[in-house]
């Protein structure tokens, strides 16, 4: 098991930023100066755009693998097909899985609901209302003090970025108001994500765990957990992009509506 950490803790890293880039905030992308990153997003959003199972992969982008749900698919149609394909594996072999959870949980709550499984990674994200906070991926294997390591780190890296988008509203006073608007917004979610990730938020909402089909079953029947979704075809950890739906979010999947931060 310690090699299968260290193998997955290397091919992982690089779907995981996938992620994290994907949904940097909606606020971040309202102005013209941000276009370039509206393309690197849209190039990113046709990788996994119209996945709604994750046996679907597109040989033209070297067989993508998408874990999840898609935006504006089903959530209780997918827990239903994430639940029959639970059922239906045999035998003993262990196989990572995609955990989705009812609600957003603290490190200290991990503990218990990911016993008996070997974990490989957390999605969290800081739930602020009306706001598309970043979707983050915590490289975790012991909880909850790997996931407290890592959320103090982005706490930190939260906390670099909030001072720079402040650098740039100090050299943007001859800038259009929606300009020094984007820049303002950055700082002020920054800023709150950074005082929650280093309070050790309520923030996580997903996992990728590695278990034998009676660990996954023990798993699914917590009631922390929302889903648990096999990944039984699944060849490359770093051409794997995870989409676990929100915890806030009951019938459909989709970024949060934003609203300016206060």
């Amino acid at each position: 098991m310690n090699f299968l950490q260290r193998l997955d803790q290397r091919l992982l890293s690089a779907a995981g930023d996938v992620l994290a880039r994907l949904f940097r905030g909606a606020v971040r992308l309202r102005a013209f100066t941000v276009a370039v990153a509206v393309v690197a997003v849209t190039a990113t959003l046709l990788v996994v755009h119209g996945a709604q199972e994750h046996q679907r992969s597109d040989p033209s982008l070297g067989d993508v693998l998408r874990v999840g749900i898609d935006e504006g698919g089903s959530i209780p149609g997918y827990v239903q097909r994430a639940a029959d394909e639970l059922a239906a594996l045999q035998g003993e072999q262990p196989v990572y899985a995609l955990v989705s959870f009812t609600a957003y949980l603290g490190p200290d709550r991990l503990p218990p609901v990911l016993a008996g499984v070997a974990l490989s990674s957390v999605f969290a994200r800081v739930p602020l209302p009306g706001t598309q906070t970043e979707l983050v991926r915590l490289g975790a294997y012991e909880v909850p003090a790997d996931v407290v390591a890592g959320m103090e780190a982005t706490a930190a890296r939260k906390a670099e970025e909030a001072a720079h988008y402040r650098q740039l509203l100090d050299k943007a006073a001859d800038q259009p108001g929606d300009v020094r608007a984007v820049y303002l917004d950055g700082a002020i979610i920054a800023d709150k994500e950074a005082t929650a990730y280093r309070a050790h938020c309520s923030c996580v909402y997903a996992a990728v765990i590695y278990a034998a089909p009676a660990g996954l079953r023990a798993v699914a029947a917590r009631p922390e957990t929302r889903a648990v979704d096999p990944i039984t075809d699944l060849r490359r950890l770093d051409r794997t992009v995870f989409l676990p739906p929100l915890p806030e979010q009951a019938q459909v999947a989709g970024p949060i509506a934003s609203s300016a931060p206060s």
